[in-house]
Formats: structure tokens, C-alpha cells, sequence
């Protein structure tokens, strides 16, 4: 809204309102008001839970200092989620087709995490939501996702090509260092279902590839379906991830924070047409957006951690471990790194896994022999750490620094290839 406003007083000479077209200022605003929301309006939302207790329902697993957390707040994600969107809502260009999505992303698996906190709360149902109903809420979102980014004439992207190329564009661009210019002629505008593959040289890679069975233009045609059927496996995979991880004190927050640092620098290199050319990376106009976002999300989880490190004074509950981590599949999708989330997720990849392992082998060995067998003394991951008698806080800060340098990797795959 003050985007639009400033954009708009522009025209008049306004003082300072040229600020408002620098991303750069809008970003590290938006970081600011959501530190400054979660901060201040954090405890007094707080106190709102607790005296309306609602407080978490904790089963005991025999977990060390496990029962200590019963009646601690619950429902916090909505501390996350109202910092993510008050900034968004108030520096961010609400025209710009990929806001719009991560507004509805974020919306959506809130609500969807809402309802399951509000039957385990409220209702006093241990079991929540559904999971039947939780992958409906996934998949909905997946096609809305995954329709609109094929079909939208704004979602495109521009190739480097050469001045004889048709409706080729001349941009004249500072090097890294702004001691010389360079041109780069840049195609026309494209609609593609192309993405990244890490790694390799020629690292881009079409969707409808994967149809390659068929006549080049059918595969063309019919793209589109293994497009949003991808969105949709990777965001349930991703969602239902970060929902698991959230197990700890300060565990999911401090994780999603750390890829929502690197997601942020994705955007803006890929939104840059300087920095796309330098690095030889696809170049998707108006994505450069996504870091006013992803500046909010950052300061939303960060700030959060002030209340939700260990001793928890609260916990995002479903409400917000399903929103970050559909914010942060849509958001890879968006900027077509979606196939390096193994890397960048792989604490909530690894945490997901565990969990499949454990309930496969479990049932494995019960027809085999009987009797269940566990590959973990306890899934997901974490809890068997816990289990093995490490402190809580210190398996928190061993995943974080796991996440850093996985973040790390994901970054070195712009140049490693």
C-alpha cells in the first residue's frame, strides 16, 4: 500500500518517495516491521493464549523435560504469519503476480494449520485435522500454484542471445565491479516450464522433457500437466517437512529462517539482470520482488525465536510450520531452483525421511518376523537424538549449523557446475 501511495506522490515530488522504488530500502524495512511486530505485538498475543489457554497437548513419550511444555501457548504461527503479511501488504508491489501468490500460499496453510490446531485445542482431538484433509488443503494449493505460474503472461523469463536474434533486446549493463559496461542482448520475453538442475553445466531443464516419449509439440502441450503435478508433490513434500521438524524449541524457526536468507538471495540475483549475466542464471523478470517477501519472512521467524527458543514461551503449532513450509516450496518453484530443495531443505528432507524409514522398516519386520523392529529409537530424527540423552538446546543449534552449511552448498551451486 505505501508502495503504491509513494509511487504515486512521486509524481508530485514528494519528499522521499523515490525511497519506495529501491529494493533494497523496501526490503530492509520490511525486516524491520516484522522484527519490531513480532517483538512487541508477539507477547501481547502471548498473553491473549494464555489466558484464553490455549495451550498444547502434550502426549508423553518419555522424552526428558517433555512434559514440562504442557499448557505452553500454541497457535503462535499466527504471530508469524500476520508479521510475513503486514509488511508485504504495506512495501511490497501488490501487482506483482508472485506477492500475490505468496500472499495466497500464506493465507491458505494457515488456515489450513489453523484448522488443525483449532480441533486439537478447541475440540480436544489429539489427532487434529485429518491427514486426508491436510493433503486436500496441499493439493488445492499445488494446482492454484502451479496453473497460475503456467498460465500467467507475467510469469516469463529472459534468455542472453545474440544482436541478430529477432526481437532481441540491447541492455547496457556495469560489470561486478562498475568499472567498465558490457552489453547483453536479451530474447524476448518466454513462456516456459523450464528449471534449474544443480550441478550441471547446461543446467536448465524443461518440464516437458520428461514427456519425451512423445512428439516434440504434444510434450510441449501437454507440459503443463507435469508442471503442477510437481508443484503439487513438492509442496506437500516440503509443507508436511517443516510440519515434522517442528519438534523442538526454536528448531523449525531458526531452519526456516536460514533458507528464507538463501531463497532471498536467489530472488534477487535472478531478478537482476546485472547479476543473471554475470552468473550465467536464468534471468525471470519482476522477481526481484520476492525479497521484499522474503525480507518479512525473515524477520517474522527471526523475531519469533525471541519467544519460541528454548524455554518455548510459545509454539507455532500447525498454524505455522505448514505455512513456512508452503511459502518456502512455492517460493523455490518461483524462482526455478525448486529441484535443489533436497539440498537447501535437508534438515526437513532428512526429518521426513527418518520418519518414512522408521514406519517402513517397522512394518517390514512385523510381517517378517512378528514383531516391529526400529531402525531410530524414536522418529522424527530429533527425538532420537533426544532419546540418546543430548540436550535439547544443543541438537536445535547442531541442526541450525546443518542447515547453514546446506545453505551454504545450495549457494555454490551458482558457480559449481
Amino acid at each position: 500500500m505505501l508502495y503504491h501511495l509513494f509511487n504515486y506522490l512521486q509524481q508530485f515530488n514528494f519528499p522521499g518517495a523515490r525511497l519506495f522504488h529501491y529494493l533494497s530500502f523496501r526490503s530492509a524495512l520490511a525486516i524491520i516491521i516484522s522484527l519490531l511486530f513480532t517483538l512487541f505485538f508477539g507477547k501481547v498475543i502471548i498473553r491473549y493464549l494464555q489466558r484464553s489457554q490455549i495451550g498444547e497437548e502434550i502426549r508423553d513419550l518419555g522424552l526428558e523435560g517433555q512434559m514440562q511444555k504442557r499448557g505452553t501457548p500454541t497457535m503462535g504461527g499466527l504471530i508469524i504469519l500476520a508479521a510475513i503479511l503486514i509488511p508485504t501488504l504495506l512495501l511490497a508491489d501488490l501487482t506483482n503476480v508472485y506477492i500475490l501468490l505468496l500472499i495466497a500460499t500464506t493465507i491458505w496453510m494457515g488456515a489450513v494449520g489453523f484448522a488443525d490446531d483449532y480441533i486439537k485445542v478447541f475440540r480436544k482431538n489429539k489427532a487434529g485435522l485429518s491427514g486426508k484433509m491436510k493433503i486436500l488443503g496441499q493439493v488445492i494449493l499445488g494446482l492454484m500454484v502451479g496453473l497460475t505460474l503456467y498460465m500467467s503472461n507475467d510469469v516469463v523469463v529472459r534468455e542472453k542471445t545474440s544482436m541478430t536474434t529477432p526481437g532481441s533486446e540491447v541492455q547496457v549493463v556495469s560489470t561486478m565491479d562498475a568499472t567498465e559496461q558490457r552489453t547483453v542482448f536479451l530474447g524476448p520475453e518466454k513462456k516456459t516450464t523450464q528449471t534449474t538442475i544443480p550441478f550441471v553445466k547446461n543446467n536448465e531443464f524443461d518440464y516437458a522433457d520428461i514427456l519425451f516419449f512423445l512428439p516434440h509439440e504434444t510434450a510441449e502441450k501437454w507440459s503443463w500437466l507435469v508442471f503442477v503435478a510437481a508443484c503439487i508433490f513438492i509442496i506437500t513434500a516440503v509443507s508436511n517437512g517443516a510440519n515434522l521438524t517442528d519438534g523442538l524449541d526454536g528448531l523449525a524457526t531458526g531452519v526456516s529462517a536460514i533458507i528464507g536468507v538463501t531463497l532471498g538471495i536467489f530472488a534477487y540475483l535472478s531478478g537482476n539482470v546485472i547479476f543473471a549475466d554475470y552468473l550465467h542464471i536464468m534471468y525471470i523478470p519482476h522477481s526481484g520482488e520476492l525479497v521484499v517477501f522474503v525480507a518479512a519472512l525473515i524477520g517474522a521467524t527471526v523475531g519469533f525465536l525471541w519467544y519460541n527458543s528454548y524455554p518455548a514461551q510459545v509454539f507455532m503449532g500447525d498454524t505455522g510450520s505448514l505455512a513456512l513450509g508452503g511459502i518456502i516450496a512455492v517460493f523455490a518453484i518461483m524462482v526455478r531452483k525448486e529441484l535443489l530443495i533436497p539440498i537447501l531443505c535437508g534438515v526437513f528432507f532428512v526429518e521426513s525421511i527418518s520418519v518414512m524409514l522408521q514406519v517402513s522398516y517397522f512394518k517390514h519386520t512385523k510381517r517378517k518376523y512378528g514383531e516391529g523392529r526400529r531402525l531410530f529409537l524414536m522418529s522424527p530424527l530429533h527425538h532420537h537424538y533426544q532419546k540418546k540423552g543430548y540436550p535439547e538446546p544443543k541438537i536445535v543449534t547442531r541442526f541450525w549449523i546443518i542447515a547453514i552449511m546446506l545453505a551454504v552448498v545450495t549457494i555454490v551451486t551458482l558457480k559449481i557446475r
